[in-house]
């Protein structure tokens, strides 16, 4: 029978309990268990498509199609799994599932309510990810214990174990061990509290997993043992980690994948991690830094860039290199090009909505084509990228996209064909996994090392190829289309370093041991331009100063 774990956070949100769920799975994938995860979201929305980047950060797309949370672009990273929409269920999701059965008549007009029938639909949601080929299902329950949202969470995760039996039922709690500065210690009253509240709903914790700034002392693991009723080997000590990645190291030298596996009967092998400490090992011996300005709409949320940011740094894992990024306000780029872009390394223009600092994007693609620095597109980039070649070097004056100026003479960049009206926010775009042929000899074929590829899209807008012919000029190169050759994919130049668009999403399926082929060459064409190395850069940068003269 499948397993399950069940992870649950208490005394404060953002502790790392998706980052603990990841380790969690890299470790028991590395026993040669087959792993699947899951996230259970309290909020109403259906699902994070339309919610603001500044209050939730990243909408992370699967293979599928799925607009699902940032976590499980985690998931994805530390257990190399593709996930589905499977994988990520709402409260608003699970009402609306209810309630649409309720109007089909399927509870033949009994009374509807969360008991039994929301808590019904959550475990039918935990047990969708059940099969033959699935050993164990984590799940994290997001929000904190305490908050009135969690409470049909928690008590369907409470009845699981009932249902499935205990020993095929695992809850993993993650809390707050915080150093008090002016009685220099570190309390664990937070922890006994946030274990107590846990209890009020029928659930005690078969392990904690207790978060601090420094590592614990065994005596206040003994005293959270003792005081919260899980065993000393239970309590696991997961202290601040310089990298994301070291996670799974450290939970593992704290035994937490051995004490799960005990306590689920699984006899399985000790965890394989050689190749997991080099990467790690890699993180820490970078032998040299780039500096990568990011422009961007949400810079002032980091986390709605996550999966880029974690692209690049994988990208510089792979060339021993510590990829510093620097964040750009999209709105304040015009005013910075003469001093900040010409001190980066290479620049990364990602996705976005709306034409709120578009012409700042704009010119940044501008100011890289033009002085020769390395400059990956994702999605938006793309268009940017393609209206400021249409402007300032095919001379199509006020080239736009439609999203931004519907009366544009040169609609560059358009609405997908047959797109609904975009007044109904939701579905209205093209998501998930799409094919795309590459041309032979191309930048982006040789990144991949094949012409067919399939990347992920969010995106409503597309190039608009009624202009492709205006943009074939011998340098301006769509390297890579739909099967059916109706849809640009990839654009790049031929005399320029790296010039990359992309109307795909790459960074998500980018792996911490296999970086996403775009962010790999780009970062190396970043290299070759701060060393010195690219001859093509070295020319296209005369030709510049001469004409400057």
């Amino acid at each position: 029978m499948t397993k399950h774990v069940f992870v649950t956070g208490g005394v404060a949100s953002s502790l790392g309990k998706g980052l603990t769920a990841s380790a969690l799975g890299r470790l028991l994938k590395s026993r040669g268990l087959r792993v699947t995860m899951q996230k259970l979201d309290p909020y109403l929305n259906v699902d994070p498509g339309t919610m603001n980047p500044f209050e939730h950060g990243e909408v992370f797309v699967t293979d599928d199609g799925g607009e699902t949370d940032l976590d499980l672009g985690h998931y994805e990273r530390f257990i190399d799994e593709n996930l589905t929409r499977s994988s990520n269920a709402t409260t608003g999701s699970i009402y609306s599932s209810v309630i649409a059965a309720e109007r089909r008549g399927d509870y033949l007009g009994r009374t509807v309510q969360v008991i039994p029938h929301i808590t019904d639909e959550i475990k039918h949601r935990i047990r969708q990810l059940t099969s033959d080929d699935t050993d164990i299902v984590i799940t994290e329950v997001g929000g904190t214990v305490g908050d009135i949202e969690i409470l049909p969470f928690l008590e369907a995760i409470r009845q699981l174990r009932l249902d499935i039996g205990p020993e095929n039922v695992f809850y993993l709690h993650v809390t707050l061990v915080p150093f008090i500065g002016p009685s220099g210690e570190q309390k664990t009253k937070p922890t006994q509290h946030s274990v107590t509240e846990l209890r009020s709903r029928g659930i005690q914790p078969d392990a904690i997993v207790c978060r601090s700034d420094e590592p614990i002392t065994d005596d206040l693991k003994r005293k959270i043992s003792r005081l919260c009723d899980v065993p000393f080997a239970g309590v696991i000590n997961a202290a601040d980690a310089s990298s994301l990645y070291e996670i799974p190291l450290v939970v593992h030298d704290e035994g937490l994948d051995t004490f799960i596996c005990n306590h689920l009967r699984l006899e399985v092998p000790d965890a394989e991690l050689t190749e997991w400490k080099a990467l790690v090992d890699r993180v820490f011996s970078a032998e040299q830094t780039v500096r990568v300005g990011v422009i961007g709409k949400y810079v002032s949320l980091i986390d709605a860039y996550l999966s880029v940011v974690e692209a690049l740094n994988h990208a510089g894992i792979h060339h021993h290199t510590n990829v510093e990024i620097e964040w750009l306000q999209a709105e304040d780029v015009e005013g910075l090009l003469a001093d900040r872009l010409r001190s980066l390394d290479g620049i990364v223009i990602p996705g976005g909505f709306g034409e709120r600092g578009v012409e700042g994007k704009v010119a940044a693609a501008g100011f890289a084509r033009e002085h020769g620095i390395p400059c990956l597109g994702l999605c938006l980039g793309l268009q940017v990228m393609t209206i400021e070649y249409a402007r300032n070097a095919l001379g199509l004056a006020n080239a736009n996209s439609l999203e931004f100026d519907p009366q544009t003479p040169h609609p560059v960049v358009n609405l997908m064909e047959n797109q609904r009206d975009v007044s109904e926010k939701g579905g209205t775009m093209r998501l998930g996994a799409y094919v795309a042929q590459l041309a032979p000899d191309s930048k982006v074929a040789r990144a991949y090392g094949e012409e067919v590829v399939s990347e992920r899209h969010r995106h409503r807008y597309e190039f608009n190829s009624k202009y492709l012919n205006k943009f074939d000029d011998g340098n301006f190169w769509a390297s890579g289309e739909s099967p059916d050759g109706r849809l640009v994919e990839f654009i790049e130049l031929r005399d320029h370093p790296f010039w990359v668009g992309t109307q795909a999403h790459p960074e998500f399926k980018s792996r911490p041991n296999r970086p996403a082929p775009l962010f790999r060459d780009f970062i190396e064409a970043v290299l070759d331009r701060k060393n010195g190395r690219n001859p093509q850069l070295l020319s296209l940068e005369n030709s510049t100063s001469q004409t400057s003269s």
